[in-house]
């Protein structure tokens, strides 16, 4: 069994939650590898992204 297919066969029994990780982890490494980009922003984006999406923070910022 190949990798890809090992990893599809996991993320069957794995809760949403953890797939969202994943799935940032995943993306981060993509990037990481690509080097165009310093480390500590992708860090930085994975970690502040949450707080950026937020409906509070759009409402925050509506009036700029």
């Amino acid at each position: 069994m190949s990798i890809r297919e090992q990893i599809i066969r996991e993320t069957e029994n794995t809760s949403d939650p953890i797939l969202s990780e994943v799935l940032e982890y995943l993306q981060y490494l993509k990037v990481k590898h690509q080097r165009e980009i310093p480390e500590t922003l992708l860090l930085s984006e994975l970690v502040l992204k949450n707080d950026w999406l937020k409906p509070e923070e759009d409402a925050a910022w509506q009036n700029l």
